[in-house]
């Protein structure tokens, strides 16, 4: 069995012999010790809680706001007064609208004061030249039938 043509294997080689590990020292057992109190905001027991989510949103102060938007609206559309009577009326919608908006915002929103004060005050001013507009359109219609042109 042995052929020429087949190379030889060499014998595996013995180990040597390893020396015996020491025993590992025993660590003296320590009382457990109480975890540290948890930061603020995070949570307390990190596996039960819900993850930290944050402020809560402010909420916008939006009566304020559409009673500043209207008020000035109010105030600067004043010029609709020129059609009489008519532009009375439909010059009163934006400042009623600023003035009701900022009582409203004044109860609800009390943060906002700059805003639905604003909006009162202008509501009001606005209001005024309406009235205004409608006395002297009442006026000039009054006394415009006064004259008799035929009498020239």
């Amino acid at each position: 069995m042995s052929d020429p043509t087949t190379p030889q294997v060499p014998d595996v080689p013995q180990l040597p012999e390893v020396p015996q590990v020491p025993d590992v020292p025993q660590v003296p057992e320590v009382p457990p010790v109480a975890p540290p109190a948890a930061a603020y905001g995070a949570p307390a027991t990190p596996y039960q809680s819900q993850p930290y989510a944050g402020a809560a949103l402010k909420k916008s102060p939006i009566l304020s706001i559409l009673a500043l938007i209207a008020g000035v609206i109010g105030v600067i559309g004043s010029p609709i007064a020129i059609i009489p009577f008519v532009g009375g009326f439909l010059g009163l919608l934006f400042p009623v609208a600023g003035i009701v908006l900022g009582f409203l915002g004044k109860k609800r929103e009390t943060a906002a004061k700059g805003f639905w004060l604003t909006g009162i005050i202008t509501g009001f001013i606005g209001v005024g030249l309406m009235i205004v507009s409608f006395v002297l359109w009442g006026l000039l219609f009054s006394l415009g039938s006064a004259y008799d042109y035929d009498n020239f």
